[in-house]
């Protein structure tokens, strides 16, 4: 039997956890093993995101006094895991695509990414959405192709001017 201090002090903490979290994820893990579970939380970990285990009265009444967090109540149900990711909101999408994939042990009920809620069913369009660091690779990319196309123009037209002034050398030894 859990006290109610315990389930206070699980519920502060889980409260400020939420505070700081750019994605939230909800998962069914019925069908994972202990052993299967601490690899997950260590994978996790790997990329700046957090597994918890809590009962579900406390998750709803955490994501209530944080607020921003609109899961209908009916999501919150049987055994749900939350993953909290602290730098890439995307980042636990790909593991949690990749389990789904493989095995079928984890379920997503529903996730929450900077403010927007997605159901349980767009797993596949979460973790196909490119990661902040990719989004900013591909703005840089975009912004450095001009810059490089003007300085590939400069260094042909400097080439020519010196294949002319060459030539031109050449004649006048001539």
């Amino acid at each position: 039997m859990v006290t109610k201090q315990k389930k206070e002090e699980v519920l502060a903490e889980l409260t400020e956890k939420l505070r700081g979290t750019k994605g939230l994820y909800l998962m069914d893990y019925t069908g994972l093993t202990a052993a299967e579970s601490v690899a997950l939380r260590r994978e996790f970990r790997t990329v700046g995101a957090e597994l918890k285990i809590a009962k579900n009265t406390l998750v709803r009444r955490a994501l209530k006094e944080v607020g921003g967090f609109d899961i209908p109540d009916q999501q919150i149900v049987g055994q749900t895991a939350i993953a909290m990711s602290y730098k890439d909101a995307l980042a636990p999408s790909k593991i949690i695509k990749r389990i789904v994939d493989k095995d079928k042990k984890l379920a997503l009920k529903a996730a929450v990414i900077e403010g927007q809620v997605f159901a349980g069913n767009q797993l596949d369009t979460i973790s196909a959405l490119p990661s902040r660091e990719e989004l900013i690779a591909g703005i840089l990319g975009s912004l450095q192709a001009p810059i490089s196309g003007i300085v590939g123009a400069i260094n042909a037209v400097m080439r020519d001017v010196a294949s002319l002034v060459e030539e031109v050398a050449k004649q006048k030894a001539a």
